[in-house]
């Protein structure tokens, strides 16, 4: 089994297989609403894809749920790969007054 891409599309496909399971449908039948191979639904749900937004707005409409339940939180420390670093407003504005400030 492949390594999720990151914690956040890890936590994104538990939830989107958690509203799945709620509904008592098959990885193939959601696929099929959403318009994707099962293939690729099936990395969804595994963390192993970094879904577009189309992707994950038709996800959230084949499964009858608000786009925002499958995302909310998902930012911050921790939840992109090592190799990319998560650099916010409040980070930003820290250092340019600590450049200012020096």
């Amino acid at each position: 089994m492949a390594t999720p891409r990151s914690r956040a599309a890890e936590l994104f496909g538990e939830r989107v297989r958690a509203a799945r399971m709620a509904l008592g449908v098959s990885q193939e039948e959601i696929a099929q609403l959403a318009d994707m191979h099962v293939t690729n639904y099936g990395r969804v749900e595994r963390g192993e894809a970094n879904s577009e937004l189309h992707t994950i707005v038709r996800l959230a409409t084949a499964l009858d749920i608000d786009p925002a339940q499958l995302v909310a939180g998902l930012y911050g420390d921790g939840m992109l790969p090592d190799r990319e670093r998560a650099f916010s407003v409040a980070d930003f504005i820290a250092a340019k007054r600590s450049k200012e400030n020096a």
